[in-house]
């Protein structure tokens, strides 16, 4: 696991005190771990991790789902344009 991927995952279990563990695999928009009230806050973190703005155009739900799309949309050597 990454140093970024850690920072998220730490950024979801402070937001949601009855959560445990988020698993790479959990649906996080489904089981509200991540909602409405959280996402600009979570973009910024991203954008901080990343260094990187991000255009709320070019982004698809399906990127925030789990963990593992989180990674794989901003935090792998792909993501990285």
């Amino acid at each position: 696991m990454t140093d970024q991927l850690r920072a998220v995952r730490e950024f979801i279990l402070e937001r949601n005190s009855t959560m445990d563990t988020v698993s790479d695999d959990l649906d996080l928009i489904d089981s509200r771990a991540i909602n409405s009230l959280a996402f600009v806050e979570f973009i910024f973190l991203l954008e901080e991790l990343t260094g990187d703005s991000i255009d709320p155009e070019d982004l698809d739900l399906d990127d925030f789902r789990t963990l593992k799309a989180i990674e794989a949309r901003f935090f792998t050597q792909e993501a990285v344009r």
